[in-house]
């Protein structure tokens, strides 16, 4: 088992960052352990492997597009990827917008940030309305068990007009959402296998257009 911030990063190929990276790191998961007993930020069931199941799940993303300095995550929720995101890079140019409407998990995230002190801002608003309107340059868009995938090309479609790409992680069920997505979007798929999860994948789009 995946015991340790140093551990998680090595599991995705993120094995040189500094001692001040993995100090915020761990802090972050202990916030995360604190705020779980009042607030349901993850599933219950996989709190005892959050090394693995969800820093270093996130902190792939950052091992896959490292050249991606302003990020756009929504439904951060607990922190995944986006927070995660934010700790990896603190110490590097950039920028990590995440959009989350519950108002307690908003909270959480902006308690986050101010424990780390990370280059991020959290927007407290629905996704959909967000994403219509959004104008701030970002290299990426990232989402994490927030959507199907269908729904998902539907929220980013105004960010990836623009030439942002998109990154979805996505377990087992990946290739019937894809299906289901080709329905009514035509779009350019790169399929990254995860480090992580042996059934899982990351879904890069970089072109996306209503059929």
């Amino acid at each position: 088992m995946v015991q340790t911030a140093a551990e998680a990063l090595a599991l995705v190929g993120l094995p040189d960052v500094s001692r001040e990276t993995l100090d915020r790191l761990a802090a972050f998961v202990a916030l995360l352990e604190k705020w779980q007993g009042r607030t349901n930020l993850v599933a219950a069931s996989t709190l005892g492997d959050v090394w693995r199941r969800h820093v270093a799940d996130s902190a792939q993303l950052v091992s896959l597009f490292p050249e991606a300095q302003n990020w756009l995550d929504l439904g951060s929720g607990a922190g995944f990827p986006g927070l995660v995101i934010a700790i990896i890079r603190a110490e590097r140019r950039g920028h990590v917008d995440l959009v989350e409407s519950d108002g307690r998990k908003a909270a959480f995230l902006r308690q986050a940030i101010f424990t780390t002190s990370v280059p991020a801002t959290v927007h407290q608003e629905r996704v959909e309305a967000l994403t219509s309107t959004w104008k701030t340059p970002a290299d990426i868009v990232t989402a994490r068990a927030l959507a199907p995938l269908a729904r998902l090309l539907e929220y980013t479609a105004p960010v990836v007009a623009h030439g942002v790409r998109a990154a979805f992680p996505k377990g087992r069920e990946y290739q019937r959402e894809i299906d289901e997505a080709s329905k009514s979007w035509d779009f350019d798929l790169v399929k990254h296998k995860s480090k992580v999860e042996d059934d899982a994948v990351i879904l890069e789009i970089t072109r996306l257009e209503a059929k």
